[in-house]
């Protein structure tokens, strides 16, 4: 089957645990022989494809479990719970990552004949859909392009251009258009959670984040909601949270010294919204992640 022949090219070069990032800038692996702790993470606009075992990811309060052959679409920085939930050392999860350029999007929507979005309930941020065979086909022949290190700067760019066009095209198209047509709500509030992702760390009032994108704060909380699996605020929040520990975690700050960076004036305030998010208070989550690193299992997922 052509996903056995993706996770064989991936497993190939993937061929110990943790995250694998390619010669192509945009394209990453994931390999796990175990199933893992659910990590909080954001992430952001990008097609994931699991070739081998099982993922789950939780947004909000949905719940979405992706096993071979299907593929997981977002396309808005997304605060995350993921986690492994189908590996062993015989059958390791194996997944890819590709990131997807904004700029590619728009230019090639504008470029094609596609369908007038629905005036249905608008679509989420996060999709997860069967890969169809000519997508699938292009996800392997970009993977396989990394054996050909002298035509990859050249033929990668092309085949990207195809997987970008097929997911316009296909059933992943909604969700991607309704981010990329100008004016739609959902435009409107990509931009909105691009200013937070900016700017998280200050205060702002959510009424005039809405209004700074042409939309009454009733409006703007409901399509937000909708769309991120959350509201503004927890949005905010966990943007915030998830800086604090890669800051504690790579820059070896100390809490108060993260919380402050972040934007929070309490410090227990900011240790119990953290043990909240994480399951511990920031020393001995920080204290767990190092420990794991030691040990050899990575802690980064994707």
């Amino acid at each position: 089957m052509p996903i056995d022949t993706l996770a064989r090219e991936i497993g190939r070069i993937a061929q110990n645990d943790g995250p694998h990032q390619t010669p192509i800038e945009a394209l990453s692996f994931y390999r796990s022989s175990e199933r893992t702790p659910p990590m909080p993470c954001v992430y952001g606009l990008g097609l994931a494809v699991a070739a081998q075992g099982g993922k789950q990811v939780t947004l909000g309060d949905q719940v979405i479990d992706y096993g071979p052959g299907q593929s997981l679409l977002t396309t808005v920085d997304l605060p995350v719970v993921a986690r492994v939930t189908r590996a062993d050392l015989a059958t390791p999860f194996l997944g890819l990552l590709l990131r997807l350029d904004a700029r590619s999007l728009v230019q090639r929507a504008a470029e094609m004949d596609l369908p007038p979005l629905s005036r249905e309930s608008p679509p989420s941020a996060i999709s997860r859909i069967p890969l169809d065979p000519p997508l699938l086909d292009a996800v392997i022949r970009l993977v396989r392009l990394l054996d050909e290190p002298g035509l990859t700067a050249h033929m990668a760019p092309l085949i990207q251009q195809e997987i970008t066009v097929r997911l316009l095209a296909g059933a992943h198209g909604p969700y991607l258009r309704y981010l990329v047509s100008a004016g739609s709500p959902g435009h409107q509030v990509a931009r909105a959670m691009a200013w937070l992702k900016q700017n998280f760390s200050r205060d702002v009032r959510m009424d005039e984040l809405a209004t700074s994108v042409h939309m009454s704060p009733s409006t703007f909380r409901q399509h937000f909601r909708h769309l991120a699996g959350m509201s503004p605020l927890q949005y905010q929040k966990q943007l915030r949270l998830q800086e604090a520990r890669q800051l504690m975690l790579n820059q070896s700050l100390d809490a108060g010294s993260a919380a402050a960076r972040v934007g929070y004036e309490s410090a227990p305030q900011f240790s119990r919204e953290y043990s909240r998010l994480f399951g511990a208070p920031p020393q001995r989550d920080i204290r767990r992640l190092r420990e794991r690193v030691d040990g050899g299992v990575a802690v980064s997922v994707s």
